[in-house]
Formats: structure tokens, C-alpha cells, sequence
């Protein structure tokens, strides 16, 4: 089945993940969903130093918006907070240096900025890692799991009061096209049973984790507009560095970094974007299925409301 699977998503990533696929797609869109004043709207994007966060974060930026940056390189973010504000003249860009694999320090964070802003209109939880021999952090968990998967779930919980009490408010997930070859696995989060332990698995699972938490998280919060997307196969130092053999053989295939963030900026600002149901995965501005046909991939209601009571059970370890 795996097999099929990957057969089939990777002859589906040429046809639709590529440059030429967004080229194609980009025909159908319409000028003016993305003309939207973004003033006195505050936006908060994490990894937005490099790659698609900081093409979001420009975006953004350009039509108005507070940006807050979240990084977890101070150097690298003051960097690219400079180049926003110098693409944008917008000045409104503030830096939180922040690493989300580290839980106590992103429960903290969250309620540390509840505190101290009155409102957050738009998360963008854009930051991931793909790191390919099985590491631990300090806690004792996964990289991978902790970064893309906990991380995002404790920051985007500890948020929610603050998100809830602004107007028309979204939660913006990038997601990956990857998890469509895996199917939800919450009884091995940290990859213990993985032998071989296979990165670009573990990151698939963490993206497929990842649409579950949206498609939930509607559910529970219908007044805030969840969404996640997959930006394609996009050009971008992480690809790169972590991915050496599928950027070596696609590199001419690629979309921009600009061209993987379209979808994101789009559901961040655009009023057309709200237009579908909440908790959808969208794909070049278009709901896309979570599933190929015939992968069985597919699992039950109650495997999703399990996977999210124990992120939740692992997430109070670490609080306060």
C-alpha cells in the first residue's frame, strides 16, 4: 500500500506541486482577492525569517498589516525583519524570538503575549522542521513531533482567548501535500516503533497531524476560520538542506518561495478565502481531499478526538 501511495502522490506532486502546476492553477485566480487593506490587523507568523514565513509575512506587510514575526534565530530574524520592512515600507514588524520545540517556553510565550496585546486577528503556523536521524530534545521528545506537531498545537490553544476576541478571526496552518501518504498514527508520536527511523516519514505524519488539528479545531471553535494549505514543492532553504536528493532532481520544477505562500497569504487577508466551510485543506487557493483515492488512509471521528485528547494530556506537562 505504501507503495501505491507513494506512486501515486508522486506523479499527482508533478502534475499539481510543481511550478508549472501553480502556473496552471494561478489562471483560475482572481485579481482582486488578494487587494485587501490589511491596517490594524495584527498577524502573527511563525518562521517567518526565510522560505514561505517570510514571503507570507512581506505580503502581509505590503498591505498594511502588524506583523508579528515569531523566530527562533535572533540574527537571522532582525535580517529578514529589515528586508520586510524595506520591501513593504511598513514598520509595524516586531520580532519574538521563540523555539517551539521547547513547550514550556511556548506556554509561556502564548500567555506572555495574551497579556500584552489586545488582540491577534490572524495565526499563521508556518514553521516546521524535518530532521532525518531521530533526535531528542531536553524533554525527551522527538524533534520533528515536538516542533511541527505539539509546538503548533500548545501555541495555537494558548492563543485561542486572545484570537477568539478579535474580529473575523483565522488560524492559518501550512501543511504539506507529503501527508497524503500517511495515515493518522497518535499511538507512536515520538516514532519509537519506526525502524528504520525515516525523516521524511516522520514529517508526513507530522503533516498529516497537522490537518487533523484543523479539521478539529473548527469543529470546537466555529467563531474563529481555521484553515491549513499545501504551498507545493517550493524552492526554499529547508527543502534543500533537508531534503538533498528531492531538491537535486525537481530543482527546475519548483515554485518560488512567493509562489508556495500564495494560498497561505490568501486565506491570511483575503475575504473571498472565507467564502468555504472552516477546517478545509486548500491547495492553490482551492479545498483539495485529504486522501488519494483507494490509500487508506482514511480513520474514524473517534481516532481524531483521541489524537487531540492526548495532545492536550501531553500539552499540560508542561504548562505553568
Amino acid at each position: 500500500m505504501s507503495l501505491y501511495r507513494n506512486t501515486v502522490w508522486f506523479f499527482k506532486g508533478l502534475k499539481e506541486f510543481t511550478k508549472n502546476g501553480f502556473l496552471s492553477a494561478s489562471k483560475m485566480f482572481k485579481e482582486d482577492d488578494l487587494e485587501v487593506d490589511c491596517s490594524g490587523r495584527h498577524y502573527m507568523i511563525t518562521g517567518a525569517n526565510s522560505g514561505i514565513g517570510k514571503c507570507i509575512a512581506t505580503e502581509i506587510a505590503k498591505r498594511g498589516g502588524t506583523v508579528h514575526m515569531v523566530c527562533r534565530n535572533p540574527s537571522s530574524a532582525e535580517e529578514a525583519k529589515q528586508d520586510i520592512i524595506d520591501a513593504s515600507n511598513n514598520s509595524n514588524i516586531f520580532v519574538h524570538i521563540l523555539d517551539l520545540s521547547k513547550p514550556r517556553d511556548v506556554h509561556k510565550f502564548a500567555q506572555d503575549f495574551c497579556k500584552n496585546n489586545e488582540s491577534l486577528h490572524v495565526l499563521v503556523n508556518n514553521a516546521g522542521c524535518m530532521f532525518n536521524i531521530r533526535e531528542l530534545t531536553e524533554d525527551n521528545l522527538e524533534k520533528n513531533f515536538v516542533t511541527n506537531t505539539l509546538g503548533t498545537y500548545i501555541l495555537t490553544t494558548q492563543l485561542l482567548p486572545l484570537i477568539k476576541q478579535s474580529e473575523k478571526p483565522r488560524v492559518v496552518t501550512v501543511s504539506s501535500g507529503g501527508m497524503l501518504v500517511q495515515k493518522l498514527d497518535y499511538t507512536d508520536m515520538q516514532f519509537e516503533k519506526m525502524k528504520p527511523f525515516d525523516g521524511t516519514l516522520a514529517y508526513a505524519q507530522n503533516k498529516r497531524q497537522q490537518v487533523v488539528m484543523t479539521e478539529q479545531y473548527a469543529k470546537q471553535h466555529p467563531e474563529v476560520y481555521f484553515s491549513c494549505m499545501h504551498p507545493g514543492w517550493a524552492d526554499t532553504p529547508s527543502v534543500c538542506t533537508s531534503m538533498p536528493d528531492f531538491y537535486s532532481k525537481l530543482k527546475d520544477k519548483l515554485r518560488t518561495p512567493d509562489e508556495g505562500a500564495d494560498t497561505a497569504v490568501w486565506l491570511a487577508v483575503s475575504p473571498a478565502a472565507v467564502q468555504h466551510p472552516a477546517g478545509l485543506f486548500f491547495q492553490d487557493r482551492n479545498p483539495a481531499p485529504t486522501h488519494l483515492p483507494l490509500a487508506s488512509t482514511k480513520v474514524t471521528t473517534k481516532e481524531k478526538e483521541e489524537f487531540m485528547t492526548a495532545l492536550e494530556e501531553l500539552s499540560k506537562k508542561f504548562a505553568g
